[in-house]
């Protein structure tokens, strides 16, 4: 795991693609380019990210329904809408569809970098609680606290999976996605299913959900 910034870019132009990548890993952030809607929509769903940069103009799927399925899929990741379409009603579209904020094209790079930072900053000074169905996670201090006041602290495993399923409380995680972005100094999927087992053992097995044949997702307490 690491602690660079992640940024996913959603942009068809190969060309402003490449200078956007370029330009965000020199200023320390960790890139992954998406060239169309279906593959911008599958990284959002499964990738963790400090802010994504979106295109409206996307092939396959058009930007702002990327934009509208990642929050309805429970994704908080700041986004950051680009498009030549920039006049005050495509501002407010892309406000109203979920966007934190809008830069018409042509954009001036300095300032397409200052809103990159003000989002990280932003997500990085988030509360760090997250809440689920029966109770709420404290990610500092890894501690579980129910609906009903009872308290219990994880280790550090436990509390990195039960964040991961709770952010994204209507995804369903493959146990390949959980090992790669939760267990990433193990190689054997089976980790997963053991700490699955630690947490249901602590709080009943409604916590999480088994997906047949997909993995597994966020349930209640």
């Amino acid at each position: 795991m690491t602690d660079t910034a992640r940024v996913l870019i959603a942009e068809d132009d190969s060309r402003l693609a490449g200078m956007l990548d370029t330009l965000l890993r020199s200023e320390g952030f960790d890139v992954e380019v998406a060239r169309d809607g279906q593959r911008a929509l599958h990284l959002g769903l499964t990738g963790a990210f400090a802010v994504i940069v979106l295109d409206r103009g996307l092939p396959a799927i058009e930007g702002l329904d990327v934009l509208r399925r990642l929050r309805e899929n429970g994704v908080t990741t700041p986004i950051l809408v680009l498009s030549a379409l920039g006049t005050a009603p495509d501002r407010v579209d892309g406000l109203n569809a979920g966007a934190e904020d809008y830069l018409a094209k042509p954009f001036d790079i300095d300032e397409l970098v200052a809103r990159v930072r003000a989002l990280n900053r932003r997500a990085s000074s988030v509360v760090p609680t997250v809440r689920f169905p029966g109770g709420r996670l404290d990610t500092d201090s890894r501690t579980v606290t129910v609906d009903d006041g009872r308290r219990t602290v994880l280790s550090e495993r436990e509390s990195a999976l039960l964040e991961r399923l709770a952010r994204r409380p209507r995804q369903v995680f493959s146990r390949a996605v959980l090992l790669d972005e939760v267990f990433a100094d193990a190689d054997d999927p089976g980790v997963v299913d053991t700490y699955v087992h630690h947490l249901r053992r602590k709080f009943g097995r409604t916590l999480i959900e088994t997906v047949r044949g997909v993995g597994y997702r966020m349930g209640s307490l």
